[in-house]
């Protein structure tokens, strides 16, 4: 309607609000924008891709702990981490980190953190 309305005044496809924020000044949005991007999300192709993504990244977090678990049950030394940790000056997670990754073995450990 063309009278202003709760601060609300409509220009054919656009929107003035006088309320809109601290500044005081108009906020003028388009509304085909709005609604162009509101199709696009809702179209069956886009919900399939977002289907598709929201999939890979669960396998994806999926094989990830599946990781940890395996790495988790590598018994390391700690005397080997006490090594790895003064020569290469890391924490003790990145050591025992590094030590997982390579079964115990403290030379392919270190050989991995100085590449």
């Amino acid at each position: 309607s063309s009278s202003t309305q709760k601060g609300w005044k409509s220009l054919e496809t656009q929107e003035i609000c006088y309320s809109g924020g601290s500044t005081g000044k108009p906020l003028i949005t388009d509304r085909n924008r709005m609604r162009r991007s509101m199709e696009r999300f809702s179209d069956p192709d886009s919900s399939m891709a977002m289907s598709v993504i929201g999939d890979r990244r669960s396998r994806e977090q999926k094989a990830k702990q599946e990781r940890e678990k395996e790495l988790a049950k590598v018994t390391i030394k700690k005397e080997d981490v006490e090594l790895i940790m003064s020569e290469m000056e890391i924490s003790r997670a990145m050591a025992e980190r590094s030590l997982r990754e390579h079964m115990g073995n403290v030379v392919e450990a270190l050989v991995a953190l100085t590449n």
